[in-house]
């Protein structure tokens, strides 16, 4: 069986390759460059309208790095998935050393909390690579790449690759580029950006948490905006 070392993985990240397995339980990980690749601009996240009202409502509760174990699993519970278990380890230990992250969807906070959704990939530098999304409840997944969008959107991040293009994606924003486009848009990102610490700057490293000091100023603020209301207004939605 394969074992993906981290940092072959993170040099792989950085190259623009990503690993994937025929199925859950093959032994063997290869290595994809697509010709084409999907991406979502930071600034092109397209919402509907009922999911700009589920977002601010409250509906769902959303965390950061809660659950990152149980994401990945809820990516893998599926009759076809490309995530073995050599890939599902090397993303725990990614996360551990701080390089992969997971947003979490629950139920209705006033409720017994259930995960009903989310989103995991790896950042580095100015990018972030999405890896997987799973949802058990209407608009679970959307809403959780829409706060991953949001977060990245506060933190100076240029680029969010999806890696493969699909309908679903497409009605949310993404678009396919060339492999060429693609290279020169990570190159782009990354920049000095593999570089640790500093704050969020265009030369710099993505700032992963800014939108955590936002919320917490939100929140703080006079009568203190929900945390979907300044979800929607980092996606350019204010009403």
């Amino acid at each position: 069986m394969t074992t993906l070392d981290p940092r072959l993985l993170m040099q792989a990240y950085a190259m623009g390759i990503f690993p994937m397995a025929d199925s859950r339980t093959a032994d063997e990980v290869f290595w994809v460059e697509p010709r084409s690749r999907a991406i979502i601009p930071v600034d092109g996240f397209h919402a509907s309208r009922s999911l700009l009202r589920t977002i601010r409502s409250g509906k769902f509760a959303v965390t950061l790095d809660t659950a990152f174990a149980e994401v990945i699993r809820g990516c893998a519970r599926r009759e076809e998935t490309w995530i073995n278990a050599d890939i599902e380890r090397a993303m725990l230990l990614l996360h551990t050393l701080g390089h992969a992250h997971s947003i979490e969807v629950w139920s209705r906070p006033d409720e017994r909390a259930e995960l009903v959704g989310g989103v995991y990939g790896v950042k580095l530098g100015r990018a972030f690579f999405g890896e997987s999304m799973f949802s058990r409840a209407t608009d679970a997944s959307k809403v959780a790449l829409a706060w991953l969008v949001a977060r990245l959107k506060a933190g100076g991040y240029t680029l969010l690759d999806c890696q493969f293009m699909t309908r679903h994606l497409a009605s949310l924003g993404a678009v396919a580029v060339s492999r060429d486009d693609y290279v020169a848009l990570l190159g782009s990102a990354l920049g000095d950006g593999a570089a640790a610490g500093g704050a969020a700057r265009r030369d710099g490293p993505g700032e992963f948490w800014a939108l955590d000091r936002l919320l917490e100023s939100a929140a703080s603020d006079g009568a203190g905006a929900p945390p979907g209301k300044v979800i929607a207004q980092l996606l350019g939605h204010t009403s």
